[in-house]
């Protein structure tokens, strides 16, 4: 085998890491990384913080991490749980934190082992293709603020997409740390209330997000990064 297979076949190795562990993790981990599961381990986890609260925030912003990186079952679950152990702001951050380390570490193997090349042979089609490329890097921040704060969008898309068109690394961390933010604090503050929750032995509302008091001012930031590449586009049609 020549060397530059080698490299070829070595680029593809994350990728290959991630996608075996995503299927794995899809059907061993689903039971543990639950609402039940939390429910059952609410105490033993409250104990484990009150005495090793350091320690319990590095593990749970690895835990976040992995489970974003490896795209396995439980996204929702792990803001929650920051909101339950850490409160709203500290949970909040600390969800923001892995969610976007997570994030970066998918980018950065798609991107490795064939976003790279993709974004390339974008760039060298001609026709509409070319014209899909041109109008993705003229508007690349729009882009990215508004796949992130979409809530139809799967997190994972968010993470794939910019990584197959040849986005700059630096963008894709800045636009995910904050793009996230309003979902982050949304379900972070589900989960500090989690404690009322299990009292009533009810089951918390993971589509908050989608009411009305919710998801308008979501829009509402929607249309404000969606602005400037209407901008554009009226100027021109103008021109």
């Amino acid at each position: 085998m020549t060397e530059a297979k080698k490299n070829n076949i070595t680029r593809y190795l994350p990728m290959i890491a991630i996608l075996t562990a995503a299927v794995i993790g899809a059907f061993t981990l689903r039971d543990y990384l639950s609402f039940d599961a939390l429910r059952d381990n609410r105490q033993a986890l409250l104990a484990f913080r009150d005495s090793h609260y350091i320690i319990t925030v590095l593990l749970f912003i690895a835990t976040y991490t992995a489970i974003v990186t490896f795209s396995l079952p439980g996204g929702a679950i792990a803001s929650i749980t920051g909101g339950f152990l850490f409160a709203t702001f500290l949970g909040s951050v600390f969800n923001i934190v892995a969610a976007t380390i997570g994030a970066t570490l998918i980018f950065m193997a798609v991107r490795w082992g064939m976003g790279a090349r993709f974004a390339a042979k974008m760039q060298a089609s001609e026709g509409a293709v070319k014209k899909i490329k041109d109008g993705i890097d003229e508007n690349q921040w729009s882009m990215l603020f508004l796949i992130r704060l979409v809530p139809a969008v799967p997190f994972v898309v968010a993470n794939l997409v910019p990584a197959m068109v040849g986005v700059p690394l630096y963008r894709f961390v800045v636009s995910t740390f904050i793009g996230i933010i309003p979902g982050a604090v949304v379900y972070t503050a589900v989960g500090a209330g989690l404690g009322d929750v299990f009292a009533r032995g009810e089951t918390p509302d993971f589509g908050i997000i989608f009411e009305p008091q919710i998801l308008l001012p979501i829009v509402a930031l929607c249309i404000l990064a969606a602005l400037p590449m209407l901008l554009k586009l009226k100027k021109k049609k103008v021109s």
